[in-house]
């Protein structure tokens, strides 16, 4: 069972080799020269090596391998991991690594179940968002958690949004609330698959690497496109029935996280779009999944969440308007979709 603090920072348990876990940028590793491996003392060659081998891959990729004092970093590291003989034994070591790390969201996959989570990760909590009653002229969908690694359910999760737009879609409808509260993380793309015919067509946002270099993620037609590669799609699209860019109220939570972020920004910088509630979780930047030689992963941030416009976030999301309690901020949304 993967700890409740793992769960929360967790993007994408059956991520690919070629899509990130917690917002889908390439894992393509950077070009750098290997550093030498060292001897850890006391160790066993099998932890030796395995240390080095997450070490190094954090100094090649990681969101913050320009800033960090790898010397230092490895000495630290090194030093926890010495007289290691499994790799079980290096879990401390591993646990450490990932905090000096400084990125908050960075976490460790093991084979199997379990793994280790963030030790630096943000504590966030929030009440239990209910699903709320909505006037009829109000349409209302929300996007929740999906972390499945069954085969299809990417494509189900994505239908199971789409069917809620297609229940609720009226041609005279005023705007819609786009309810993201609890969305705690998971596989991005088939989020974005499913509330695309609200949010609407064309690039939702970028992922930007610490070099400079981006990589925008969209909706188009039922597909969700990381640059223009397809990741999820739906079974049969829904075009809304007005066919007009409609109003939308976004509602978030401090439990909003990492995938649940990007669909945070997917909506800003679009038009006639409003923000309630409280500020995200603040873990708005993008984990890529890099496979190790026993079959774990260790899921490293590699890039920051920019919306639209490339306004750059990387922390907690502060919604336009703070608004507290659970009934208090639907009815916000609701009086501010009717107020033009």
């Amino acid at each position: 069972m993967i700890p409740k603090r793992l769960r929360l920072s967790a993007c994408l348990v059956a991520a690919t080799a070629t899509v990130a876990a917690c917002g889908g940028a390439s894992a393509t590793a950077p070009t750098a020269t290997t550093p030498p491996l060292t001897q850890v003392t006391a160790a066993s060659r099998l932890a030796s090596d395995y240390i080095n081998e997450l070490v190094i891959t954090m100094q090649q990729n990681s969101i913050n391998r320009s800033r960090i004092d790898w010397n230092d970093f490895r000495g630290q590291v090194f030093q926890r991991a010495s007289g290691a003989q499994t790799i079980a034994d290096l879990y401390p070591a591993i646990s450490l690594a990932l905090g000096l790390l400084d990125d908050h969201h960075s976490f460790y996959q093991a084979v199997g179940t379990g793994g280790l989570g963030n030790p630096r990760g943000p504590r966030c909590s929030a009440a239990t968002a209910t699903t709320p009653d909505v006037p009829g002229d109000i349409g209302y969908v929300r996007v929740g958690t999906f972390s499945s690694a069954v085969a299809g359910a990417d494509r189900m999760f994505a239908d199971s949004i789409q069917d809620q737009i297609r229940r609720r879609d009226a041609a005279n409808l005023t705007g819609w609330i786009v309810d993201v509260r609890g969305n705690g993380g998971g596989n991005m793309w088939p989020m974005v698959a499913g509330v695309g015919p609200v949010l609407g067509e064309g690039v939702a946002g970028f992922f930007v690497f610490p070099t400079g270099s981006s990589a925008s993620w969209s909706y188009q037609g039922g597909l969700a496109l990381n640059g223009t590669s397809e990741i999820a799609r739906t079974t049969t699209p829904y075009v809304l029935l007005a066919r007009l860019a409609p109003r939308v109220a976004v509602l978030t939570d401090n439990l909003v996280a990492s995938s649940g972020e990007i669909v945070v920004v997917s909506f800003r910088g679009r038009p006639n779009t409003r923000s309630f509630g409280t500020a995200t979780c603040g873990l708005s930047t993008v984990n890529t999944p890099f496979r190790l030689s026993d079959g774990a992963t260790l899921q490293l941030t590699t890039a920051t969440q920019a919306d639209r416009n490339r306004t750059l976030y990387g922390a907690a999301i502060t919604p336009d308007e703070t608004v507290a309690g659970d009934a208090e901020v639907v009815q916000r949304a609701i009086d501010w979709l009717r107020s033009e």
